[in-house]
């Protein structure tokens, strides 16, 4: 019984590791569909790099930096009980990969290639792993300091802090420091249209992202024996709130309609397993308002280009849910209680901290030793032409 359990577990958490590797598909085509056609094929090429040097940085460090644990030993070691902490490392890697695919959709169109990479090494080896393992395996003992001081340990049950707010927040300083893309901004102040070079693929992006939310949430219980339906739903009831908001408050646009369920499901992670569906609702609903909001006042009024909203969805949103699962988490609104709206506080505030000077420290050093940014005429050629050497349609653009 105990191999069949175990089997089990590392069956159910194997699953949850290829659902949210398929979220990374949507990260591509949400990024494909919203840059201008001539960075197509940039958005594509980046996300599965990206994802590739963050899983040989994350084996061989992060992992260690966020749990203690060294894969330096034999495969016969490893493979013991069948192999579920190498499925576990797989699962908690598709999430450290996350935070590069949220910060290139804010950087896109005029970001260099390979300084990302190496900043994509550094936050993912150890800017990422500290603060998780600070939550998620209570290193340094922060955890135990928050409930001796408020009575509970910070709850973030599925990344709306750990994944969602620090992505966003170290995005937040790499798009400051990169600046706007070339004729963003009129001379006069006001914007100019870049349009989004397919709805369909941004649309596509973003449903595969829901679909996959759903092994990002549940099965971050990480064993068969802590699943839960509530977390299903409540994931579920957050998305469709997210998408009725951003449905109204956005006056339709098809951008901010597909947006709105991310918002949601970034929203409900941190709280996902002990809030009521209606409150899930509420949630997602509040989230949905706050990207609509907020990605209206970085483009239009404070001229901060965050080309897919990466700060308002992921920063905000994620910073929302932190809070929010000590507000909906609580019995007083129908929640399953254990949780505390201090502790909550000061969880969600470190982890903005943490990311925000992370952020500007990689990207500050990195622009003074390198540039982040590419030249004006390299920027107007195109990411795809300028760095990969071909467009997303070569049979039409072929010179005879």
């Amino acid at each position: 019984m105990e191999a069949l359990k175990q089997g089990a577990d590392t069956l159910f958490i194997l699953l949850g590791a290829i659902m949210v590797l398929a979220m990374h598909a949507g990260f591509a085509f949400l990024e494909l569909g919203t840059v201008r056609r001539k960075n197509q094929v940039n958005a594509l090429v980046k996300i599965l790099v990206d994802f590739s040097v963050s899983t040989v940085v994350y084996f061989l460090v992060g992992y260690g930096v966020a749990y203690g644990v060294s894969f330096f030993v034999d495969a016969e070691t490893l493979a013991q009980k069948n192999g579920y902490d190498l499925v576990k490392f797989f699962f908690l890697m598709t999430f450290a990969a996350a935070i590069p695919a949220i910060i290139s959709g804010g950087i896109a169109e005029r970001a260099k290639f390979w300084p990302q990479l190496i900043a994509t090494a550094v936050i993912v080896g150890f800017v990422y792993p500290f603060f998780e393992g600070i939550v998620w395996n209570s290193a340094f003992g922060i955890q135990d300091w928050i409930k001796a001081t408020t009575g509970e340990t910070f709850r973030d049950f599925a990344g709306s802090i750990v994944v969602h707010a620090v992505g966003g927040w170290i995005a937040l300083p790499a798009v400051i420091l990169l600046g706007a893309r070339s004729n963003r901004y009129r001379k006069d102040g006001t914007l100019a249209a870049h349009p989004p070079s397919s709805i369909p693929f941004l649309a596509l992006g973003a449903w595969i992202l829901c679909v996959g939310w759903f092994g990002f949430n549940v099965m971050s219980a990480q064993k068969l024996e802590g699943i839960s339906g509530l977390v299903a739903v409540n994931s579920l009831m957050a998305m469709v709130g997210g998408t009725l908001a951003a449905l109204a408050l956005g006056k339709n646009d098809p951008g901010f309609v597909h947006n709105g369920p991310l918002a949601g499901l970034v929203a409900v992670c941190a709280g996902s397993d002990i809030m009521h569906p209606l409150g899930a609702l509420a949630v997602g609903a509040i989230a949905g308002a706050i990207f609509v909001v907020m990605f209206t006042l970085t483009q239009n009024k404070w001229k901060i280009d965050d080309v897919l909203g990466v700060w308002p969805l992921h920063g905000l949103c994620g910073t929302w849910g932190g809070i929010a699962a000590g507000i909906f988490g609580s019995k007083a609104l129908g929640g399953m209680g254990g949780v505390s709206f201090a502790a909550q506080l000061i969880g969600t505030a470190m982890g903005v901290a943490w990311a925000l000077v992370g952020g500007f420290v990689v990207y500050y050093v990195l622009k003074l030793i390198m540039g982040l940014r590419m030249t004006q005429e390299e920027e107007f050629e195109g990411a795809d032409l300028t760095i990969h050497k071909i467009g997303a349609t070569p049979d039409r653009e072929v010179n005879w």
